[in-house]
């Protein structure tokens, strides 16, 4: 298992993003707002990076982000805790590149989350997983941990950091900068902190982010995402 106390190197992201995740319960609610935020600002599903599936599989959970040109992230929570899969086609560490797994990346991935490195949706069809960077925590857990790997020379061979910039922002400031970029569209600062609190939706709420949208027209994104329900 790596060392995360040591000190970090612009060679190590994956060690900067274990450092900065937070725990459990806070990346699942901060998963689930920027699942929301992308079901407001796109009623297009496949037109969205964030998602989150609260119907998963028997009591799991599953947020991802998907960017349409190849990367991705999975993260499964589960009554053992999280696992995070995280997949940039373009790094030198693509399973694609040589047929199997970065050495090291998956060693040491806890038993307990044997399904999800064995799960077909994250896994190419010969059922190598797609993956880059592989994180975990069990519950009971104080700390992420990553496997002991080798990272190549760059400043971010694996991908970590432009797969989990936005997800690591807990202010909503990097949700604003890519949404107004990817759906050319101005993004208010205090509406995408009131989602990323989950604070009750109304249709001011909404429409502040999208005029378009309307809350009615969200009940089964929201009902998918489990995203809290307005108080009467």
């Amino acid at each position: 298992m790596a060392s995360l106390s040591a000190g970090l190197d612009v060679h190590v992201p994956v060690h900067q993003v274990v450092l900065a995740l937070p725990d459990i319960a806070t990346l699942r609610r901060r998963s689930q707002a920027l699942a929301t935020l992308d079901a407001i600002m796109s009623p297009d599903w496949e037109s969205r990076y964030f998602s989150f599936d609260s119907r998963w599989g028997p009591e799991e959970e599953m947020a991802s982000m998907r960017n349409g040109s190849g990367d991705a992230y999975s993260i499964v929570f589960s009554p053992a805790g999280a696992f995070i899969r995280g997949f940039d086609h373009e790094s030198v560490m693509s399973p694609y590149r040589s047929g199997q797994m970065w050495p090291g990346l998956v060693a040491a991935v806890p038993d307990v989350f044997a399904g999800s490195l064995n799960e077909p949706a994250f896994s190419h069809k010969d059922g190598v997983l797609e993956a880059t960077v592989c994180l975990w925590r069990q519950r009971g857990d104080d700390r992420w941990h990553t496997g002991d790997i080798e990272l190549p020379d760059g400043d971010d061979p694996d991908g970590a950091n432009g797969l989990f910039e936005t997800l690591l922002d807990g202010t909503g400031i990097a949700y604003q900068r890519f949404a107004q970029d990817y759906y050319e569209a101005t993004v208010h600062e205090d509406a995408v902190a009131e989602i990323l609190a989950l604070s009750s939706l109304t249709d001011e709420l909404v429409q502040r982010l999208n005029p378009d949208a309307r809350l009615a027209d969200l009940a089964e994104d929201l009902a998918e995402i489990r995203y809290p329900p307005a108080r009467g």
